[in-house]
């Protein structure tokens, strides 16, 4: 037990040039994984990638590199509160769930502060994204809205009010994104619309914009995945937002 409790509290930081897993200490100490996916060391802006329920940093695996070659640099990281797929185990979940620590949507919470803060300290961007799908995309915009200073856009896939059961009102997130002013995207599955509708209008920001497809569409960030057919006009919409506030060009 005593080797245990050394581990989690090392700050273990591995190269930051490096595409490797990487893994660092959640303010509680567990241990968080992650999957840089770094193309450039010059200015430009950064994402932070958060998957949805159940899930792991495997959600954004064709996600990232399509990211990278749009010319943003990018970190998806594995929440405690998932699980595995595209064949990508949890390494965060797993570690919590063998040392008996809580798994909660709301306990992912402290892993997403924590990603932001091990990306600021890191890489130092100058432009900060932060990226969220399903349970996480509501979580991303509670994060911008309450780190204003260090957060330049937020981008939201399937957002809602998931945490009714975890003891929050069903209007917890509606009512954290009241003071959210930074550039903000929101999408998801047609039918979706109705979850959502009422998170954006709260948001402050006068920089704000949504999609729906034409299409049935799909839940969280795999809307984007090739295998769906509609995952076009997912990347069109996406890529207008970030185009309009996060330009690669004006970058630097």
């Amino acid at each position: 037990m005593r080797l245990i409790k050394i581990i989690f509290l090392l700050p273990l930081f591995l190269s930051a040039n490096s595409n490797d897993i990487i893994s660092f200490a959640s303010k509680d100490s567990l241990l968080i994984s992650a999957k840089p996916y770094i193309v450039s060391s010059q200015p430009i802006p950064f994402i932070i990638l958060f998957h949805q329920a159940g899930w792991s940093h495997g959600e954004y695996q064709e996600i990232a590199p399509r990211l990278n070659e749009l010319g943003y640099n990018c970190l998806a990281v594995d929440l405690r509160s998932g699980g595995q797929v595209n064949g990508v185990v949890n390494k965060t979940n797993k570690n919590a769930t063998e040392h008996k620590i809580s798994t909660t949507y709301l306990d992912a919470y402290v892993d997403m502060q924590s990603a932001l803060n091990y990306v600021i300290n890191i890489y130092s961007p100058k432009k900060l994204i932060v990226w969220g799908s399903s349970y996480s995309a509501s979580l991303v915009l509670k994060l911008a809205s309450e780190n204003s200073k260090k957060i330049n856009g937020a981008i939201a896939f399937s957002p809602g009010e998931y945490f009714a059961k975890l003891g929050k009102s069903k209007k917890f997130i509606t009512e954290s994104v009241s003071e959210l002013k930074c550039s903000v995207f929101i999408t998801s599955a047609k039918n979706e619309h109705k979850n959502w509708i009422n998170i954006y209008e709260s948001v402050a920001s006068k920089n704000k914009t949504f999609f729906l497809p034409k299409t049935e569409g799909n839940h969280g960030s795999r809307a984007l995945w090739e295998k769906y057919e509609d995952n076009v006009s997912y990347w069109n919409a996406l890529q207008n937002f970030l185009d309009t506030f996060f330009p690669i060009h004006n970058s630097g």
